[in-house]
């Protein structure tokens, strides 16, 4: 089926005939996997008893599914005044203060990358098969294809635990993480990412930021020195558990001591977990670099002939393809994981030495799949996505992100994984999900009332303390007219862009992009009259 024929959602009779053959597929996968683990033939059901395996399975899929769901709610509800919501969603709005304060949204976003990373290394351990595993008397094409290439954990975890939480988060934000049960996901985020077990990857993004010729963004004030000592302190102890990681990994490669497949070379177990990492850190670097150019006019998208060509795939089909990848992409990079979750988990026969001859709770620690999580979050997520993110139009420049492109289509309009749709329908109604203008109102009736989104995020109060009365007259000053300034510039590009669109959809896309900017303009106008309102001259005092 073309990428350009195919729709989204459950619109159409074709919808219904993708979501019925979808939901088949993801029901016998649910039960191969069950009773795969009834039977002890997974690495958690056997070293430890069935059961704890099934429960360990459901709950890292329900808490898979808050880490998305809240993910995109995290992401998406910054620009809402907090105050429109305070009191109807007390617990989003608690959390949205935690985690919008500063950059505590960058923070969060890095603890959640390896949460769920070692959260499908978890669920790889609870229902991956064993070698030779045999469930229900099934013949052994079926378990090939089901079992040993991981299509069906990957279709459970996929549609129930990432792509219905998606469905629904992205439109019922406020709603959705309106629990403590995100207030638990949060912290913990916020607590991997405080450790220091990340942090090499603030190294790789400033040296991306450096590369490119740019200077790295924060919305804190700088690090003092103690700051800056326990920052790069925790730099330094990340590196160290990366090199210490790889070793570990390595090592146990080349020693045979993974659940790779029997049979497989343990070179080639290599030369597989490397290749994976790259197909994992090329899809999440091309949502990055999607996402980016997606805010670009035309005429700043570069003229390099295939960037040009995969936006032009990109942007296509009615606005459908770009979340037409995402759902190819989330079923193929899931699937990478659970590969590299087989070919890293180290299993130490009765008997064998520990790897490095460490004790036998550092090594019941490796046998965790930790390490393979960290060393996929760092090199095959972060890495790519900040050099993506610093480089986006280089890197859709690669024709090999066309072809990924393609391939995420293709997967995704084959409609495999068209059962999060209807699942979603399910939980909002049992949920009683609400989409978010209910609660808070459409952006233009938020500017109407006086609580416009905020594109930045510009915390007067830190930006003014501790400054003289005049540099305060001075900073507001300034700040209005810089934001004047790029309101303009917005508003003459996309005058551009509507002379420039292809079609007359794309052009109405414009066209409202447009309204709002006139629109911003004219509250950053009246917002400068009021704060002008505070200002005594004579003195040069500010009232705030």
């Amino acid at each position: 089926m073309s990428s350009e024929s195919h729709s989204h959602g459950v619109n159409t009779p074709l919808d219904w005939v993708r979501i019925a053959i979808s939901l088949f597929l993801l029901g016998f996968s649910i039960v191969i996997v069950m009773a795969l683990i009834a039977t002890g033939n997974t690495k958690i059901a056997s070293d430890v008893h069935p059961a704890a395996a099934a429960v360990i399975l459901w709950v890292c899929i329900i808490w898979m599914s808050m880490v998305e769901g809240g993910q995109a709610s995290m992401v998406g509800l910054p620009p809402i005044d907090r105050s429109l919501y305070k009191e109807s969603h007390p617990k989003t709005w608690q959390i949205c203060e935690w985690g919008h304060k500063g950059d505590n949204l960058d923070r969060y976003l890095m603890g959640r990358q390896f949460m769920v990373i070692f959260i499908n290394f978890t669920i790889s351990l609870a229902g991956a098969p064993l070698a030779g595993a045999e469930v229900l008397g099934l013949p052994q094409w079926i378990i090939s294809i089901f079992l040993e290439s991981g299509i069906a954990m990957v279709l459970t975890n996929v549609i129930i635990g990432q792509l219905t939480s998606q469905v629904n988060a992205s439109h019922c934000m406020l709603d959705y993480i309106n629990n403590h049960f995100m207030t638990f996901t949060y912290w913990v985020a916020a607590l991997i990412e405080v450790t220091g077990v990340m942090h090499t990857s603030y190294l790789i993004r400033i040296m991306a930021y450096w590369a490119a010729g740019k200077p790295v963004e924060s919305n804190e004030p700088p690090r003092s020195g103690i700051q800056n000592l326990w920052f790069w302190g925790r730099v330094v102890w990340s590196l160290g558990i990366l090199g210490f990681a790889l070793a570990v990994t390595l090592e146990a490669l080349f020693n045979g001591q993974t659940a790779l497949w029997e049979g497989v070379p343990e070179i080639v177990g290599l030369i597989l977990f490397f290749v994976l990492m790259c197909v994992v850190g090329l899809l999440e670097g091309m949502q990055i670099a999607f996402f980016t150019v997606a805010k670009l006019p035309k005429s700043e998208r570069g003229d390099a002939p295939m960037a040009l060509r995969t936006c032009e795939c990109l942007f296509k089909n009615g606005g459908k393809n770009l979340p037409g990848f995402m759902c190819g992409r989330q079923m193929t990079v899931t699937l990478c994981f659970f590969i590299i979750a087989r070919v890293t988990t180290i299993q130490i026969s009765e008997g064998e030495e520990n790897i490095f001859g460490v004790s036998n709770a550092f090594q019941n620690l490796f046998n965790t799949g930790f390490l393979g999580a960290i060393i996929t979050t760092i090199l095959g997520s972060i890495s790519w996505q900040l050099v993506a993110s610093a480089f986006p139009i280089a890197f859709l420049s690669n024709p090999i992100v066309y072809i990924f492109l393609q391939l995420a289509l293709a997967l995704e309009a084959t409609g495999i994984c068209a059962a999060a749709w209807f699942l979603a329908l399910i939980q909002k109604k049992i949920m009683g999900f609400q989409i978010d203008e209910v609660y808070v109102g459409t952006p233009e009736e938020r500017a109407a009332k006086g609580h416009a989104d905020q594109v930045e995020n510009l915390d007067m109060g830190t930006n003014v303390l501790g400054q003289a009365q005049l540099a305060k007259f001075g900073w507001v000053e300034g700040s209005y007219t810089d934001r004047r300034e790029r309101t303009l510039r917005n508003i003459k590009d996309l005058r551009e862009q509507i002379k420039l669109a292809d079609s007359e959809e794309e052009a109405d896309a414009f066209r409202e992009a447009l309204r709002l900017e006139v629109s911003n303009l004219s509250r950053v106008n009246k917002e400068q009259e009021t704060s002008m309102t505070h200002i005594d001259v004579e003195d040069g005092t500010y009232d705030a």
